[in-house]
């Protein structure tokens, strides 16, 4: 009998086969909400009027808030991260319902120290929406001296002076990488969902995973004072 071929590769162990099908059921998952955020914001987009106010935290390069402009909407986008928003500045110079603020949105107004992916100057597109104000994320480089100083507004201040100026927020969207947990609680604690149509999170509790425990009660608790149809934490 004919031994084994010489470098044939070995059969998979059934561990490896396992974790190969838990990667494509995530990935699933994942296509899965990436579809339906594009519809639910197809919806909303529809929904908004000229004179509504669009917030996009966390813009990145600004795909969400170029469909919201298309609504008609004003676009108020902020990002902490500079080579987002040298991106944001340049697609959107001439657009007058478009207002950038470059920093990040917190729970009060400071300095903050930006952290980035550790594969950041592997690529830059890529690694910049990783960008991160929050310690302890998942391959993020938390190096002294490669962090970058960026201004953190209080945005439950700012969220309280637009619903004073304009009656209401018709739609947010929050994508901030781990801030949210800190930063939704505060929101719903001053009352200010009430005044907003319909809010939209990511949660990162891939990334922050020794926060896990914390994202849970953070979920529970929105899932228990305000349905998914205004206030969404599923985003992708």
């Amino acid at each position: 009998m004919s031994g084994p071929v010489m470098g044939a590769q070995a059969p998979a162990t059934v561990e490896e086969l396992q974790q190969k099908l838990d990667k494509l059921r995530r990935r699933q998952r994942r296509n899965e909400r990436a579809e339906w955020a594009s519809g639910f914001l197809t919806a909303v987009c529809g929904m908004l009027r000229p004179g509504d106010l669009a917030i996009d935290c966390g813009a990145n390069v600004g795909d969400i808030s170029a469909r919201l402009l298309a609504s008609g909407a004003d676009v108020i986008a902020f990002d902490p991260e500079p080579f987002a928003v040298e991106k944001l500045r340049h697609r959107f110079a001439d657009e007058a319902r478009f207002q950038l603020i470059g920093a990040a949105v917190g729970t009060c107004k400071g300095t903050v120290h930006l952290m980035r992916a550790s594969n950041f100057d592997d690529n830059a597109a890529l690694g910049s929406v990783k960008s991160t104000v929050v310690t302890g994320g998942r391959m993020i480089d938390e190096t002294e001296g490669n962090t970058i100083a960026v201004e953190q507004i209080d945005f439950v201040a700012f969220l309280r002076d637009q619903i004073a100026r304009r009656g209401e927020i018709a739609f947010l969207k929050m994508d901030i990488e781990g801030a949210e947990l800190d930063l939704i609680p505060a929101i719903d604690a001053a009352g200010l969902f009430d005044h907003i149509r319909c809010t939209v999170v990511e949660t990162h509790e891939r990334k922050f995973r020794a926060r896990r425990d914390d994202f849970a009660r953070m979920r529970a608790d929105i899932a228990a004072r305000h349905s998914p149809s205004r206030v969404n934490l599923d985003w992708i």
